[in-house]
């Protein structure tokens, strides 16, 4: 494991989601969003949905893959099979983390916001085979989680954005009333931290990224700087 000062981030990871369990799951759990901002969390949580990303990352690679074979340029080339390796990228990381993430809610067991008032926060009921008590962590931050944290590491100029989305579309599983927001953080960091080690991976294996001296995966930009004169 490289100097990633992991032990700390895991230590502060931890301790957040313990905190936002005691203090902000049972009030969520004992109220309901207003309309409006239940109406929004509708609209938006379907980004989440792991499906249409894993097909849009598949697109990817085998389009990226068609252009390798076709394009007649080594630039063009070159770009191309940057794109399919993006698509492998994603797929991997969503993939992987998603299945954790499922396989862990159905250990743990915990039941879900809507239960609240039969069960408490702390109801716990492992391999129960029912949906409503797998609520920690949450499937569709742990995606979110690993979109944006893929998009943040390849991209690190926008991670502030892509940070800020994260955030913003991992909560509306609060909004809907599925998930506490202890399950939330507990998913977004799970999806942060796969995307993490599987750029390392990449990294290692010389795909995407390389490693910087602190261990740190640092995306491999082939795409030209529109700025520069003559770009593409």
């Amino acid at each position: 494991m490289p100097p990633l000062r992991w032990q700390a981030c895991l230590f502060i990871t931890l301790n957040a989601a313990i905190l936002s369990m005691l203090l902000f799951d049972a009030p969520v759990g004992a109220s309901e969003a207003p309309a409006p901002v239940k109406h929004l969390g509708e609209m938006l949580t379907g980004f989440g949905d792991s499906a249409w990303l894993i097909y849009t990352s598949i697109l990817l690679f085998f389009q990226g893959r068609a252009g390798y074979k076709l394009l007649k340029t080594a630039r063009s080339r070159a770009q191309a099979l940057y794109v399919s390796w993006i698509g492998a990228y994603l797929f991997t990381t969503i993939v992987l983390s998603g299945l954790l993430a499922n396989l862990l809610k159905r250990a743990i067991g915990r039941a879900r916001p809507e239960h609240f008032h039969d069960y408490g926060i702390f109801s716990f009921t492992p391999f129960s085979g029912h949906a409503a008590f797998e609520s920690f962590p949450s499937g569709h931050s742990t995606t979110v989680g690993a979109f944006f944290a893929a998009f943040a590491l390849l991209f690190p100029r926008y991670r502030v954005a892509f940070i800020t989305c994260a955030i913003w579309l991992a909560m509306t599983r609060v909004m809907v009333g599925a998930h506490y927001p202890s399950d939330v953080m507990a998913g977004l960091a799970l999806g942060a931290w796969f995307s993490l080690l599987t750029a390392i991976v990449f990294a290692r294996c010389g795909l995407l990224f390389k490693l910087a001296p602190d261990g740190w995966p640092i995306s491999k930009q082939l795409f030209p700087d529109m700025k520069k004169p003559g770009a593409l």
